[in-house]
């Protein structure tokens, strides 16, 4: 693939973030962790991450404003652009020395999302989109899978755990969803989910709760891939409301349908 500069800036930040991490994954037992919430940790390795992604951003592009998961809203001199990260998706896969996470960098413009990147250095996977560019896997273009019955396929999501989310609600989507599809995933990094359903890797993807960091690049990744996304209502405000469903056309919309289901009984 071509690459743009706004691009090789994002890569370059993104890729220097990665093996930052990949070295304190590599010692994963011995970092110092602090408790952010309950069930949510924050490590030294997800600081660090984020000081350089905001360093190398800075510098390449002085003045665009910042929307980061530990930082939180960082106002620039340029009110058109905005960057939203998230340093370090999955961050308790990552404590646990599960090679599932990954650094998620967007750019948004006069409010929409124009750029994209998600890396997961375990895997060396650096997943890449621009609006109007089409979306690649280390250079090689991706598609939504295009299968057409919701059985015949395989679907992510997230599971609310302790103190976050509607835990009753999950489970009558976990029913219904089980009920009509081949199966459901678990990774516990929804940049990364939302990634491999760009590359095709997964059907469809819902979950609820989420932050615009978590899928901000991966929402423009999989429209650049010919997929379709909306809330679980059918609406277009996932980064305002954390809720997001994701699939091909066909997929996407049998899955809201599913989601919008009384529980079904055995």
């Amino acid at each position: 693939m071509a690459r743009s500069a706004l691009i090789n800036v994002m890569i370059g930040a993104a890729t220097k973030a990665g093996r930052s991490l990949a070295r304190d994954f590599g010692e994963v037992q011995n970092l110092q962790v602090s408790v952010k919430g309950p069930g949510d940790y924050v490590s030294q390795a997800d600081r660090k991450a984020e000081d350089i992604i905001y360093t190398e951003l800075s510098r390449a592009r002085p003045g665009y404003s910042f929307l980061m998961e530990e930082r939180g809203a960082v106002h620039g001199d340029d009110d058109q652009h905005r960057w939203i990260v998230d340093p370090l998706d999955g961050t308790t896969n990552f404590l646990h020395g599960i090679p599932v996470f990954g650094v998620s960098i967007a750019l948004e413009r006069q409010g929409q999302i124009v750029a994209g990147v998600i890396y997961n250095p375990a895997m060396d996977e650096m997943f890449v989109a621009e609006r109007g560019g089409g979306a690649f896997m280390n250079d090689r273009r991706m598609r939504v899978a295009a299968r057409r019955q919701l059985s015949d396929c395989v679907v992510a999501t997230g599971i609310p755990h302790l103190g976050l989310g509607n835990h009753g609600r999950a489970l009558i989507d976990l029913r219904n969803v089980m009920a009509d599809s081949s199966g459901i995933r678990r990774f516990g990094a929804a940049a990364i989910d939302l990634a491999y359903v760009a590359a095709g890797r997964f059907d469809a993807f819902w979950e609820d709760s989420l932050k615009p960091w978590d899928m901000a690049a991966g929402i423009l990744m999989i429209r650049e891939a010919g997929g379709f996304l909306s809330t679980r209502d059918g609406g277009q405000d996932m980064l305002e409301t954390g809720s997001v469903v994701a699939g091909n056309e066909i997929i996407h919309g049998a899955l809201v349908k599913t989601l919008n289901k009384p529980l079904q009984r055995s």
